[in-house]
């Protein structure tokens, strides 16, 4: 292991441990390593990018996500029986997501355009 990599999953690590105790000792409703990720966003908006220390640490990572998979899809076997009994609910809810998220997708996307545009006017003294 290069030392490249150990510094990088150590603050990816650092990073997570922070936002999982502020979560638990703010009790927040957010769980902690998706506070650690946002915490994680900031820094990099803050400090700009650090490639040099992120790219060992999560090309390592990434190799590896296939194996994430691995206990979802046990779950989806173990349950499969409920999810056989219940498949209009979830069929439901994952096509009512999915069009929100789309939606919300686009409305996002917009409004950045609108922003971004305004701004270039202003740039460009129109």
């Amino acid at each position: 292991m290069s030392p490249d990599f150990l510094t990088g999953i150590t603050i990816l690590l650092v990073y997570q441990l922070v936002g999982e105790v502020s979560s638990r000792l703010l009790h927040l409703p957010v769980p902690g390593p998706v506070l650690g990720m946002l915490l994680l966003f900031c820094t990099l908006v803050w400090r700009g990018s650090l490639e040099k220390l992120w790219t060992p640490a999560s090309s390592a990572l990434l190799s590896y996500l296939s194996l994430l998979f691995v206990p979802a899809g046990v779950g989806v076997i173990v349950h499969f029986g409920r999810i056989g009994d219940e498949w209009l609910p979830i069929s439901a809810a994952l096509l009512l997501s999915a069009l929100i998220t789309l939606a919300a997708t686009a409305l996002i996307m917009q409004g950045v355009s609108r922003l971004l545009g305004h701004q270039e006017d202003k740039t460009h003294g129109r």
